[in-house]
C-alpha cells in the first residue's frame, strides 16, 4: 500500500513539472510572432489570441501571468494554443490590467527566454459578435458567397444567408440599427432581386427602384429611432486597369442621398442631397439622429476624368418627426482645399467622433492603396490620420462597437488580394491602439482561406433568424414597392 502511495506521488510531481523548462539565457529582444500580437489592447471576453513563432525551433513554451496567475503553454507544430477556459479566467482577473507573456524556445538544446510581450486589458468589453461578408477576391462573376456572423468569444462562425439558398444571387450591404441583431437590412441583387428588411418577427421584401431615383437604394444608415434608413442611389460602373498598382476602379456616373421611411414605405429627399450638380453618396446618421453625414463631390465626365472625382464630407440637419431637412449643409472636410477624397463615414455611438477613410479619388477605396483610416474631433471639427491603424496598403470599410471603445475594419495588408478584419480599442479621447489580427483557432488559417471578409459590422447578438427562411422571403415574396415622395 505504502509503495503505491509513492509511485503516485512520483507521478503526480512527474507531471506537474513537465511545463517546467531551464532557461540558459534572457534576450533582450521581443520574440517574432505570428498574427502580431505583440503589445496590443484587447478586450477581456475576446477569444484566445493562438499565435505561431515565426521562425522554427526546437521546442517552445509560452507563460501568460498576471498576479501570480499563469497558463502555462507548451508549442505544438510551432504553433500555441491556448485553453479557452483558462484562457477566460486570466483575462476576466486582468481586466483593466496588463498580461505578460514570456516566450521561451529551445535551441541547440538550451531553453533562451525572449523579453516579454504586453497585453493591456481593457476595462471595456467588445460586443460578442460581428456580421460580415465572405467573397472570392474577382471582380465581375461569383458563384459562392454569403453573409456571416462569428462569435467573438470563441471561434464559432455561423451563416445569416448563403446565396445557395436564393439562387446564387449576390448578397450584400447588410447593415443593422444601432448593432441589433434583430433589426437588420441587406439587398439581394440579380436572381430574386429586392432588399430584405428584418424587424423582430417581421420579415419584409422591398421593391426599392422608382420612376424619380437612378437605382434601387444602395448604400445604407439606419436612424437610430429604427424609423428610418438613409440610403444613397447610384449609377455605378466598374473598370479595369492594365497597369496600375490599383488593380480595379469602381466609380458613379451618378449618384444622389434618400431616407426611406420604414413604416410608409416611403422615400424623401432634399435638393440638397437629390441633384445633378453633385454626386451624393455613403450617408449615415448622427447616434441622436438628428444630422445626416454623408459624401459629395462635383461632377466631372465618367470614366475620362475618374481620378479627378474629390468627395468632401459633409452634413445636414434632419428632422425625424416631420422628415425634413435643413437648410444649411456643414462641411466637415474640404476635398478641394486638401486635396483627397472622403468615403464610409461613421460616427461613434456616443458621437464625439467620426471615422472615414481618405484615398487620393473617388469614393469606392476598397481597391485603393493609398487608402487610410482618419478621426474627426466632432466637438472641434478637426481630423487626424490614425497612423497606428494604417498600413502601406488599403484600409477601407470600418464599424464601431455599441461602447464606442472599439473599431472593427477591413484591411489588405497581409498581401494586397485579400481582405482580413482587424480590430482595434479606442479611448474617450479618440486614440486608436494597436490593432489586431481576428483571431482564428489556427494560426494558419489566413494563409489557407480564400475569400475576402467584406463590411464588418459590430453586433450586440446573435442574429437569429435562419437562411432558409429568408431565401424563402426572397424567392417566393414579390416585394413591396417602395414610394418617391416630393
Amino acid at each position: 500500500m505504502n509503495g503505491n502511495y509513492k509511485y503516485i506521488a512520483l507521478l503526480t510531481l512527474f507531471f506537474s513539472c513537465s511545463d517546467s523548462v531551464q532557461v540558459s539565457e534572457t534576450l533582450d529582444r521581443k520574440p517574432a510572432i505570428v498574427p502580431d500580437y505583440a503589445d496590443i489592447t484587447i478586450p477581456a471576453n475576446i477569444a484566445p489570441l493562438n499565435f505561431s513563432l515565426k521562425d522554427s525551433v526546437e521546442d517552445a513554451q509560452v507563460v501568460l501571468s498576471y498576479a501570480g496567475q499563469q497558463v502555462e503553454v507548451r508549442a505544438k507544430d510551432n504553433q500555441f494554443v491556448f485553453p479557452i477556459s483558462k484562457w477566460k479566467k486570466l483575462l476576466s482577473s486582468a481586466t483593466g490590467n496588463t498580461v505578460e507573456v514570456v516566450v521561451r524556445v529551445k535551441e541547440k538544446g538550451k531553453w533562451l527566454e525572449y523579453a516579454p510581450v504586453k497585453w493591456s486589458v481593457a476595462a471595456e468589453p467588445i460586443d460578442p459578435y460581428i456580421a460580415y461578408r465572405l467573397i472570392a477576391p474577382g471582380y465581375t462573376l461569383w458563384n459562392k458567397m454569403g453573409l456571416y456572423q462569428r462569435n467573438l468569444e470563441n471561434y464559432t462562425e455561423t451563416p445569416i444567408i448563403e446565396n445557395k439558398m436564393s439562387g446564387r444571387n449576390c448578397v450584400n450591404c447588410h447593415s443593422f440599427c444601432m448593432q441589433n441583431p434583430d433589426k437588420m437590412l441587406f439587398h439581394m441583387r440579380e436572381t430574386y432581386p429586392g432588399t430584405i428588411l428584418v424587424d423582430g418577427d417581421k420579415i419584409e421584401k422591398l421593391n426599392t427602384k422608382t420612376e424619380q431615383t437612378i437605382s434601387s437604394l444602395v448604400y445604407p444608415s439606419w436612424h437610430p429611432s429604427g424609423k428610418y434608413v438613409a440610403f444613397s442611389v447610384n449609377n455605378t460602373k466598374q473598370g479595369f486597369h492594365a497597369n496600375d498598382r490599383n488593380r480595379i476602379e469602381v466609380f458613379d456616373e451618378a449618384s444622389d442621398v434618400v431616407v426611406y421611411d420604414v413604416v410608409k414605405h416611403e422615400v424623401v429627399t432634399t435638393a440638397r442631397l437629390f441633384s445633378k450638380d453633385a454626386f451624393e453618396t455613403f450617408p449615415t446618421f448622427s447616434p441622436d439622429g438628428k444630422t445626416l453625414y454623408f459624401c459629395t463631390a462635383a461632377p466631372r465626365p465618367i470614366p475620362e476624368e475618374y481620378s479627378e472625382i474629390k468627395y468632401s464630407l459633409c452634413s445636414i440637419g434632419f428632422d425625424p418627426d416631420t422628415r425634413s431637412f435643413g437648410s444649411v449643409v456643414d462641411t466637415l472636410y474640404n476635398a478641394s482645399v486638401s486635396g483627397q477624397s472622403a468615403s464610409f463615414p461613421r460616427v461613434s455611438p456616443d458621437g464625439k467622433h467620426l471615422m472615414y477613410t481618405l484615398s487620393g479619388y473617388g469614393n469606392f477605396s476598397i481597391w485603393h492603396k493609398d487608402a487610410d483610416l482618419y478621426m474627426a474631433d466632432l466637438s472641434t471639427g478637426e481630423s487626424t490620420p490614425l497612423d497606428i491603424l494604417n498600413s502601406d496598403d488599403v484600409e477601407s470599410y470600418h464599424s464601431w462597437s455599441s461602447n464606442s471603445r472599439w473599431v472593427i475594419f477591413s484591411s489588405r495588408r497581409i498581401d494586397g488580394l485579400y481582405t482580413r478584419l482587424y480590430i482595434a480599442y479606442i479611448d474617450e479621447n479618440g486614440q486608436a491602439c494597436k490593432p489586431f489580427l481576428l483571431p482564428q483557432k489556427d494560426t494558419g488559417f489566413y494563409d489557407r482561406f480564400m475569400m475576402s471578409y467584406n463590411i464588418p459590422e459590430f453586433i450586440t447578438g446573435k442574429v437569429k433568424v435562419g437562411g432558409r427562411v429568408l431565401g424563402l422571403k426572397a424567392k417566393e415574396d414579390k416585394g413591396i414597392d417602395v414610394k418617391f415622395v416630393k
